[in-house]
């Protein structure tokens, strides 16, 4: 894990808005829009970079000219090519934003966004006019989900990137609808990549989820942003706006500090949810337990009480049992139920990793082959 501890808020907006991820005395909570959805979470992973951009790909480069007119002139040219993809979703509550998948109307955007809706309205770039949507299906886990707009011509289906060739250093664009101002776009660039985000329980995601592998950005991300676009200069889609940090100390946004999924991430979860209304693989390693934090004398997270051991799952396989305080995984300490989560997150289904248990007096370690995150 990451030395940084970070807290977060997803970016919806509930007639509002949210943001969020937070470093140490940060705080990660998602952009959706209306002020409610805020929360602590926790952030760990900081992969530097990953591999280099495809040959052709357009990634950190201006691809007109030089100097600051030819920047300019790139920034204008990739705001007219995928502005008219990233749409606005309103519900009775809030607002976010989205992108469109394909010419079927199927747009994706944040779990977080849609919450227990199922019907929305959703407005086009520079355009007036809105049009019915129905929930297609969504997935809390991966905060991904997708709708599907009736009536509306001309659909301009995005180009999802490949988020694993992303670089540090890339120059992006964050295209969405922060604070219900339709259309707007920040710039900045790719700060990190193999981020593991942690969103608290909230009213639109209940149980919380664990982002995996997410792109941090110091394009700026606020309430309304969540489920928009982060694009690079080629005009790809690399990944889904959905957190922003916040200052638990001081209080007030923490600028530069936002994080999206991979597109990779959403064009597998969005594709499935279109197929078959449902996530039918996961790809997320699992325990097979049920858990809670368990706290020492003095109030602190001490390790993960196992609540019970799904029958036939990778911890009743390997003997772990119900009492059974989980404190190590991977040779990484637990401490809490959201720790254990970040671990997870970061492992390969199928993967085989000690686990080191409290039972009784005892310290004991098994060796765990990792199941598969139940899907949706």
């Amino acid at each position: 894990m990451s030395s940084t501890s970070p807290t977060a808020r997803p970016a919806a907006r509930r007639r509002t808005a949210l943001a969020g991820v937070l470093l140490l005395p940060l705080a990660v909570a998602g952009c959706t829009g209306t002020g409610q959805e805020g929360a602590a979470a926790t952030s760990s992973g900081a992969a530097s970079s990953s591999a280099p951009a495809a040959p052709g790909s357009a990634q950190g480069s201006t691809g007109v000219g030089g100097g600051a007119a030819g920047l300019e002139e790139s920034y204008q040219q990739v705001i007219r090519q995928v502005l008219p993809s990233v749409v606005q979703i309103s519900t009775g509550t809030g607002l976010g934003s989205g992108v469109v998948l394909d010419a079927d109307g199927n747009i994706v955007t944040n779990a977080h966004v849609v919450g227990d809706a199922t019907s929305f309205q959703v407005q086009f770039a520079n355009s007036p006019a809105s049009y019915p949507a129905t929930l297609v299906g969504s997935y809390p886990q991966n905060d991904l989900a997708v709708v599907r707009v009736e009536g509306a011509a001309e659909l301009v289906p995005a180009r999802l990137g490949d988020s694993d060739a992303v670089e540090v250093g890339t120059l992006v664009l964050a295209m969405g609808n922060p604070l219900g101002l339709s259309s707007s776009v920040t710039n900045g660039i790719v700060s990190a990549t193999g981020r593991t985000v942690t969103e608290p329980p909230s009213e639109a995601v209940p149980a919380g989820a664990t982002l995996p592998g997410t792109i941090q950005t110091s394009a700026a991300i606020n309430p309304g942003n969540s489920g928009g676009a982060l694009v690079n200069l080629a005009g790809e889609v690399i990944g889904i706006p959905t957190l922003a940090a916040t200052n638990g100390q001081q209080g007030g946004a923490a600028p530069g500090i936002g994080f999206a999924i991979p597109s990779n991430t959403a064009r597998d979860i969005a594709l499935q949810l279109v197929r078959d209304g449902r996530v039918t693989d996961t790809n997320r390693a699992a325990l097979g337990v049920t858990i809670t934090t368990i706290a020492n004398a003095s109030g602190q997270p001490a390790g993960v009480g196992v609540v019970s051991v799904e029958p036939g799952g990778a911890a009743e396989r390997a003997g772990l049992r119900a009492g059974d305080v989980i404190t190590s995984v991977a040779d990484r300490e637990v401490g809490s139920a959201s720790e254990l989560a970040t671990v997870l997150a970061g492992l390969e289904v199928g993967q085989s990793v000690p686990v080191v248990v409290r039972r009784g007096g005892d310290e004991r370690s098994f060796d765990v082959e990792l199941g598969e995150l139940p899907a949706s």
